[in-house]
């Protein structure tokens, strides 16, 4: 294209002198190449490939771990799970339960993101075969009950890669979680209420290989209050995110009176993911007395997980 337009300014130059310079003896005219069409349309093709091409490349995903799949690594195992940066731009207290990364951050035109990487195998906090690695961030809980009473978080999440095994059941991820203890016994002491789950969905990357493209969105959500396993949580489809694709998420969970009966509570847990709402209620309110959220990147049963946050707020109300 430098030539082409080299060649194209000697030509305006020519014709403004009258031709001296084009026309002035055979040889110099013999020495000058004769540009055609084709040429000039395959230059400006060429030109337009390689602009192609570099768009790409910077748009790449730069903050992707593509190395060796460990369970731990020196830098990445901290001896406290509270263990993190200072001054993060994500906010909540951060919980690592995994020896294979500790929380980090990469600017990202001009847009700071917390870096959440997990492997399975590498919770070196709990006991062995326990616990699923993570590392996440709480946030402080919403302690009343209240109409009114909510705690709300909003972020920006990019996933690059999520748990995979031989099993789909076992695949995937939780990108954040609603949390909140109730009355009355049953499950465990720190019940998760509803998890957001991110599964893989696989593509050709165009040399035969089959890789990550895109993940389906699942809430695995309590059927009752402390449920788990196949009849205590359901598992319900969300919606689907691009792979390394920015989406802006909110997640409130509070309490709000009944639309059907005033002298009634409800205990909500909404999400808006990329603009759509997910709203849910969680069941048996009247024995709900929190309402708290985590975040981060959190189960990874084979394989490696690596979720990105950005543009993270968090406010809560208490009401009586």
């Amino acid at each position: 294209m430098v030539r082409l337009n080299y060649l194209r300014i000697y030509l305006v130059i020519s014709l403004l002198f009258g031709g001296f310079g084009l026309f002035s003896s055979c040889s110099s005219a013999d020495e000058m190449p004769e540009i055609t069409q084709e040429e000039i349309m395959e230059e400006d093709a060429v030109d337009e490939n390689r602009d192609t091409e570099e768009t790409q490349g910077e748009s790449s995903i730069i903050d992707e771990d593509t190395g060796p799949i460990t369970q731990c690594t020196e830098a990445g195992t901290n001896q406290e799970r509270a263990t993190d940066i200072a001054n993060p731009v994500n906010v909540g207290a951060l919980d690592d339960r995994s020896c294979y990364a500790n929380y980090n951050e990469i600017t990202i035109d001009n847009t700071i993101w917390g870096i959440y990487n997990i492997t399975t195998g590498s919770n070196h906090m709990d006991a062995p075969n326990t616990l699923q690695p993570r590392i996440e961030r709480s946030l402080s809980r919403s302690q009343t009950t209240g109409v009114g009473s909510f705690a709300k978080f909003t972020g920006t999440v990019r996933i690059l890669e999520v748990g995979k095994t031989d099993n789909v059941g076992s695949d995937g991820t939780y990108i954040m979680q609603a949390k909140g203890k109730h009355t009355g016994g049953g499950g465990p002491n720190d019940p998760a209420i509803c998890l957001y789950l991110a599964k893989p969905v696989y593509g050709d990357d165009g040399h035969g290989n089959q890789v990550q493209q895109s993940f389906d969105i699942f809430r695995e959500q309590i059927n009752f209050r402390g449920g788990s396993g196949a009849d205590g949580r359901e598992i319900v489809f969300l919606t689907n995110i691009e792979k390394n694709v920015p989406t802006e998420i909110e997640l409130e969970v509070g309490f709000a009176e009944d639309p059907n009966d005033a002298t009634k509570k409800i205990h909500y847990a909404n999400a808006t993911i990329g603009g759509v709402a997910f709203n849910w209620n969680i069941p048996e309110p009247e024995r709900g007395i929190q309402s708290g959220i985590r975040y981060g990147a959190y189960r990874v049963k084979g394989g490696r997980a690596q979720i990105r946050w950005a543009n993270t707020t968090y406010e809560k109300a208490e009401n009586d």
